[in-house]
Formats: structure tokens, C-alpha cells, sequence
């Protein structure tokens, strides 16, 4: 309680009368006054707070987009969001969506510790910590070229792995975009290269080098490339990776050459995760028939020209995503099944897939009407 401010005025009741606080007022002790001081002070600090920047990132279910859909353009047309030129394509029904997280937080867009409150609370929402996805420095002008060059890089690896799929010939190249440090391509190799054969057999993409360094069994390899339009050969001892297979310890670009055009309408999305829907939607747009029988699937994975699928991040948000846009059926990448089990929404099949083909085949098996408990599914 604070003291009284209006003692009595000693001109009115005689010079000497003492002065008297109230009668239902206390002093207050230096200590009640510190109490008042350090709460104040805690609950200015508890409101800066709330509104300060968290290092925090929050992923939430975001939109579907059906790959064998339509979008609509900027004019308000509506446009195919898998265009084929050059090629014969049919009609499709059913929906192949490829599904999406919504991102708040992270480098340039910071959110206040109020916002991942909220989102903690959330039981469809993840809260990361910021420094588990972006490296320290990361800035948001970095975010945006990198997820535009990886759904670029998606995009051309699915249109790869569909032609593979439907046995339809291209030509892809493999290049030396770096070596890792302590290569034992150094001296050999150098960025810029193309690789041209392995010992006696050419390299027609990814797949065919990894088996050939695999079967030589860590042997010395002898590397033909070229290198400003000539030809030369190098010998390499392969090392071996984390994953257990042999490397030449070389980061590598790759560039394909298609028969026909094949381009995607789809703006303000980015990242590899949805290569694999992207590979499904070209086999069904070139294929005769559908593909998915008229039922609603919905997926993620990213996919290599070889039609291997990978992990994602995000997945619980994109089966509830999956799920609110309706669809049926679930396709998830195998490497994702610790994440997917346990958060699966109330009615909807998930199917483990790990290669493109498996992930057509659990379509067309569906299609035509077969127990989803009879395909793979995501036990552990």
C-alpha cells in the first residue's frame, strides 16, 4: 500500500503538533515497495516478450493442388497445371494432389513468441526450432532461391522419371558441379566436367553410375568425361559414403534433353516435395484411360530421374491437408513411416511407396478397387 500524500498541515493544528499519517492508511516497508517495483517490472517484461521475435518455425497443413487438374492463370483463365506439347495426352478424371505446408517464421519473416504459443497449442501444427531447418545466416532472400531451384530441379526429375516409367528414351548428362573436400576424384575431376562412361559402360543418368561404382566394389574406376568438347579418362578409387555405397566424392548438376515440352503452372510454391505426384500426373495426362479411376488421391515425396522417392519434411501437416481437401487414399514416402504412423486423420488410407513404380502400381490397385490393408503400409 502506498503511503498517505496529504499529511496534515502543521500550520492548522500549531507548529509543534507532529505530523500524523491517517488513520486507514500503512507505511509501506522498503521491501513491500521492491515487490511493487520487480511485479511492474515483470509484467512490462512478460509484454515485451510476447510481441518479441521467436526462433521458431511453424508448419501448418496447407492447400492440395490436383497435378491432373486445372490452376487458374493471371488473366483468370484456367490452364492445366501439367502442360504436355509434342507428345499425345487423354483426358484424365480422379485427382492426383500433391499436398503442401504452410510456413510461418524462420529467415525474414520472424514470428513473435505469442504466435508459437498459439501454434504449440495447435495439435495439427509443428513448432521447430528455426536453426533445425536453416543453417545460422540463412537470409530469406536464400530461402526463396533455394526452394525455386529445388522445385525446378523437382519438376525436371519427375518429367525424367515418368518418361523412364513409360519407357519413352531421353537423353540425360551428368555433370561435376563440385568436389567435396578430400575427394579422391581431386587431380582427376573438376567442376564444369561431363562424366561420359565408367569403365566400359556409358552413364545415361544417376542410377547407371551408382550400380557401376557398386559392382566394382570400391576397385579404382577408370572415369571418361569431357571437358571443353574433348574426351579425356582418369582413374579414381571410389570412397565409401555414410549410406553404405561407393562415391566418387563429386556433387553432380544434371541436364536432360526431352522429346517434348512438358511445363507446370504452379506460382508461389516451392521445394522437392512434390516430384513424385508431379511423375504420376505425367503418366496418367499420357496414358490411355485413368489412372486413378475417378478416386481422390493426394501424396508427397521427392523423386530422382531414376524413380527413387525420398523423404519430405512436414508430412503430418500434409495428410491433414490431404485429409480437410477430402481425399481417400494417401501415398507416403517409405523413409517418412516414423513420422507417419501415429498421426494418421480418421479415414484416410496411407500406402508406403519407395520407387515411382510402386507408387503407380498402389494407384492402379486401388483404382480398380482393392483393400488398401492388402498394400504396404507404414507399421513401425
Amino acid at each position: 500500500m502506498r503511503p498517505s500524500n496529504n499529511p496534515h498541515d502543521p500550520s492548522a493544528a500549531g507548529a509543534a503538533a507532529p505530523l500524523q499519517p491517517r488513520p486507514d492508511r500503512r507505511r509501506s516497508s522498503p521491501r513491500s515497495r521492491a515487490l511493487v517495483v520487480s511485479g511492474a517490472l515483470t509484467l512490462a517484461l512478460g509484454a515485451v516478450a510476447v510481441f518479441l521475435p521467436a526462433p521458431y518455425v511453424v508448419e501448418a497443413p496447407g492447400p492440395t493442388f490436383n497435378t491432373v487438374g486445372t490452376v487458374e492463370t493471371g488473366d483468370g483463365e484456367e490452364s492445366p497445371l501439367i502442360n504436355i506439347e509434342g507428345a499425345t495426352t487423354y483426358p484424365t478424371d480422379g485427382e492426383l494432389d500433391l499436398t503442401t505446408v504452410y510456413v510461418s517464421g524462420g529467415p525474414g519473416s520472424a514470428m513473435s513468441f505469442l504466435q508459437a504459443v498459439g501454434a504449440w497449442l495447435d495439435p495439427e501444427d509443428a513448432v521447430v526450432p528455426e536453426e533445425f531447418l536453416y543453417p545460422r545466416g540463412t537470409t530469406g532472400e536464400d530461402v526463396d532461391e533455394q526452394n525455386a531451384s529445388a522445385m525446378t530441379s523437382s519438376q525436371e526429375a519427375a518429367v525424367a522419371a515418368a518418361l523412364r516409367e513409360l519407357d519413352i528414351p531421353f537423353t540425360e548428362e551428368l555433370a561435376v558441379a563440385d568436389l567435396v573436400e578430400g575427394s579422391p576424384a581431386a587431380g582427376v575431376l573438376q567442376a564444369g566436367d561431363t562424366l561420359v562412361r565408367i569403365g566400359t559402360t556409358d552413364i545415361d543418368g544417376i542410377d547407371t553410375l551408382r550400380s557401376e561404382l557398386q559392382e566394382n566394389g570400391g576397385e579404382p574406376v577408370r572415369v571418361t568425361y569431357r571437358r571443353d568438347g574433348a574426351e579425356a579418362t582418369g582413374e579414381v578409387t571410389p570412397v565409401l559414403g555414410d549410406t553404405g555405397s561407393y562415391q566418387l566424392g563429386i556433387f553432380l548438376a544434371t541436364s536432360f534433353d526431352f522429346p517434348f515440352d512438358v511445363t507446370i503452372a504452379l506460382d508461389n510454391v516451392g521445394g522437392p516435395s512434390a516430384g513424385m505426384m508431379f511423375a504420376l500426373g505425367i503418366i496418367d495426362r499420357m496414358t490411355p484411360g485413368d489412372l486413378t479411376g475417378g478416386k481422390h488421391f493426394a501424396g508427397t515425396g521427392t523423386i530422382d530421374s531414376a524413380g527413387n522417392v525420398g523423404a519430405i519434411g512436414g508430412i503430418a501437416q500434409k495428410m491433414v491437408g490431404a485429409s480437410d481437401a477430402g481425399a481417400d487414399f494417401f501415398l507416403a514416402p517409405a523413409d517418412n513411416c516414423g513420422e507417419v504412423t501415429g498421426h494418421i486423420p480418421d479415414g484416410l488410407d496411407v500406402i508406403r511407396v519407395a520407387t515411382l513404380d510402386e507408387a503407380r502400381a498402389a494407384v492402379e490397385a486401388l483404382a480398380s478397387g482393392s483393400d488398401p490393408a492388402g498394400l504396404a503400409q507404414c507399421t513401425s
